[in-house]
This record gives C-alpha cells, structure tokens and sequence, in this order.
C-alpha cells in the first residue's frame, strides 16, 4: 500500500518573510519567501498533502487581535490557492512560551491526530520550517526536517523531497589537512571550493560545472609544507564523496563515454584529452601525457596525475587518461574536463538495475 506523504510547513519565516516584531498584522508587513509557490508547486506535483503547523504566539488577545491576523493570512491562502496549492489542514497554537503547552512547537499536541494514524510515511513525509523548533518538531514526529537559511532555500529543499537526489558527504582529518566535501550528483550548481590552492580550486570547480553535479569542498590544509598533502586528500575524500552518493549504483550508465565512442575527447585550443571511466568498484589508473611546465600557478603538474590516481582509489572507479598539447594550462585543464565529462555520462541514471552481471559493482 502507498502510503500518504505530508509535508509539515511552518508559517512565517518559511511561506511569508517574519517581521523584526514577529507579527505579520498588518498588509503592509506581507511578503511572500523567495522561491516558496515554485517549490510547494512541485511538492503537490509529487504527491504531497501539506499541513501548515505555527506558532502564534497571543493571537486573539488584544495585542494581537484576531481581524488583524485574518487579513493577511486568507491572503496568503488565496495566493497559495491561486496556484494550485492548499492545506489539507491549518494547525494554529495561540499560546505564549511560557505557558509551556505540548501543543506548541516542538511539542506534538496539535498532532495527536497523525501521530496515531497509520495512513502516511513517516519515511518520506517532512516538516520545513525556519527555527531550531522546526527541526525538534520534525524529530518529535519521526521525520525529517528542512531548515530554511542561508544555506538552504526552497529550492533545494524541493528537491530533497521531490527528486531521490543522490546525495554524499564525507570527511578527512589528519595532521596535514581537516577536509570536508559535499556532493549532489542530480543538482548543478556553481561549485564552491576553498583549499589554498587557486589554479586547483579553479581545477575542482571544472570537475562539478562540467561532471554536472553540485559540489562543496573546504580544506585547510598545510600548504607552507608542500602541496601533496592538500592535493591528495582532497582527491580521497572527493572520491569518498561520490562514492557514498553512488550508493549501490542502481541504474547508472556506469561508462563514461560519447554515443558511439569508448573516450570522452575534450579539446582546449591545442591541447586534447582522452578520458575512458568505467565505476566498477575497482580502482585503477593509467596516464600518458608529460606537461612542459613543473607548476601552473600553486600547483606542481606531477600532482595532476596523482590526484586522479587518489581520486579513482577512494572512488573505486578505472579511469584512463591521455593528453597531449603544449599549454600545460590548457593539458591540465583539459583533462579535468574530459574526465567531469566522462563521470557525467557514468553517474547518469539509465534505469533501475545494477549494470553488472555479477549484480553488484
């Protein structure tokens, strides 16, 4: 049986913009979160009943009169509305802190109703809100929960819900470098990326604009000692990254490869590069190519080769890679391209079952 999905929505700050006084009572005081109709939209799409859950904090007394409350909240209910999105139910708590209610967030008295049925999934149903209660209240239910803030918009949070992204972090911490990466291999977005390394950051950003993936990498890293370390350990906990998004690669393409071609041939001005993947689970690499230069910018060019070597080890990936060109620039460039290229075509979903006869990869 498909159970029910319900999508828990906080009130102001997360439909409408919360003012300095934390009473929306007034027209003027009105404005809808960026990206808020667009996301909701998708969730109704995708099958979920939504339930406005808020704190009011003394609505109905007369610092907070009851006409003034009405006024902008149907007109939040008529936009809403107009776009093909309504509430299932409207869950209003008028206490005050203080008073310690179970039916204020976080607490679950409102919700007594849901938390008896057994009608809906808690696996796939979620509360989104702007506090830290919001996320109390989303493990007082036993679902998961979305906090809107600088980090996260509607968008993203959309499509956590609506899309099963692929989703992988991992972390690495020695006494040469404190690393952390993140990765969403079906969300483009510009890479964020920050090692003390500036050609190599502009080097990583290629793998995620072109690999089609959304990614976040931060490392501090001993670069007064020598560039190995940071280049290295970034590689394996990239690797590591988009390995656990991969998770048992269900449906992937599995080869990173042009219609009809066994390489992804990338060119930059003179330069070519040759890029053939394959995500077998077992690591192995083979390179041929010699740079004209010993460093572009703050990278040693004898340490393009040992990242992607590093990179295929944690990845668990075959990779060869060839390039030729006199730019060493241009030939390092081009060869993170080429393989972003290739991880793009691998990673690509192209059905529901494991791409191996042995079942599993």
């Amino acid at each position: 049986m498909n159970r029910r999905k319900l999508l828990f929505v906080d009130r102001d700050g997360t439909l409408i913009v919360e003012p300095a006084d934390q009473q929306v009572d007034a027209f003027e005081k009105f404005a809808l979160v960026d990206g808020v109709i667009p996301a909701l939209r998708r969730c109704v799409k995708s099958g979920y009943e939504l339930v406005m859950v808020t704190n009011q904090d003394g609505l109905g007394t007369p610092r907070f009169p009851e006409r003034d409350f009405d006024g902008p909240h149907n007109l939040l209910l008529r936009i809403l509305r107009s776009q093909g999105i309504e509430f299932r139910e409207i869950l209003i708590d008028r206490s005050f802190e203080h008073e310690r209610k179970d039916t204020r967030k976080p607490g679950v008295g409102m919700m007594r109703a849901y938390l008896a049925a057994d009608d809906w999934s808690r696996t796939t149903s979620a509360v989104v809100g702007d506090r830290a209660t919001d996320l109390e209240l989303a493990a007082n239910l036993g679902v998961r929960g979305f906090r809107l803030d600088r980090e996260t918009d509607w968008e993203m949070i959309a499509h956590a819900l609506c899309d099963s992204p692929r989703i992988g972090t991992a972390e690495r911490h020695t006494r040469e470098t404190r690393i952390r990466a993140n990765v969403d291999l079906d969300r483009t977005a510009d890479a964020r990326v920050s090692t003390g390394l500036g050609f190599f950051d502009h080097m990583l950003e290629q793998l995620g604009r072109h690999g089609g993936f959304a990614l976040r990498l931060e490392c501090l890293g001993d670069a007064h000692v020598d560039e190995h370390h940071i280049v290295e350990d970034c590689a394996l906990t990239l690797g590591t990254a988009l390995r656990d998004a991969l998770g048992g690669k269900l449906g992937i393409s599995r080869y990173g490869e042009d219609p009809g071609a066994q390489t992804v041939t990338l060119p930059m001005d003179e330069a070519l590069a040759h890029a053939a993947i394959d995500l077998s689970g077992r690591a192995y690499f083979a390179f041929s190519g010699k740079f004209p230069r010993e460093r572009v910018g703050d990278l040693p060019t004898e340490l393009v080769p040992h990242f992607f070597r590093s990179l295929c080890d944690t990845l668990g990936s075959n990779l060869h890679l060839r390039v030729s060109g006199e730019n060493a620039h241009h030939m390092i460039e081009a060869c993170f391209k080429a393989v972003a290229r290739a991880l793009r075509s691998a990673m690509r979903r192209d059905g529901d079952v494991v791409p191996s006869t042995k079942g599993a990869l």
